[in-house]
């Protein structure tokens, strides 16, 4: 299966669980210009949401995350798949990964339109080499 797999880095910032948070974030990065590749929210326990961004362009997000005094935790690494949603899209990265002895220890996806799909994987910093050189990144 043709998948297109590329080395992304994500930044955490976390916000007061309250209606409008991500709003006024996601917003804020609309007006600088600042173009995203994915987006999760979690709960941090009762009162805060963790807000994790992916930057087409990470430099961008640095500067103006700076000029807008938005509080990023980051750069972190991950990867980006996109490809053909079909039955067992994901069953050939993740058994090139496991044969390379890399730990997925956090993953999400979606199906998009026209058949596609998106999907991060999550692997530790000291297996991201070994990760990279596995998915011929």
């Amino acid at each position: 299966m043709a998948h297109e797999i590329r080395r992304v880095e994500y930044f955490h910032t976390t916000v007061p669980d309250r209606p409008g948070e991500a709003f006024r974030f996601l917003s804020a990065l609309a007006d600088a210009g600042v173009n995203l590749l994915a987006f999760t929210a979690i709960p941090m326990g009762i009162f805060q949401t963790q807000l994790t961004i992916f930057p087409d362009d990470p430099g961008r997000l640095q500067a103006e995350g700076g000029r807008l005094r938005l509080d990023l935790d980051g750069p972190h690494g991950a990867l980006l798949v996109r490809g053909a949603d079909v039955p067992g899209a994901l069953v050939e990265v993740h058994e090139r990964l496991y044969d390379a002895g890399v730990n997925v220890y956090a993953a999400n996806g979606v199906a998009g339109s026209e058949g596609r799909y998106g999907y991060v994987i999550y692997v530790r910093p000291e297996e991201m080499s070994r990760a990279t050189e596995a998915l011929g990144v």
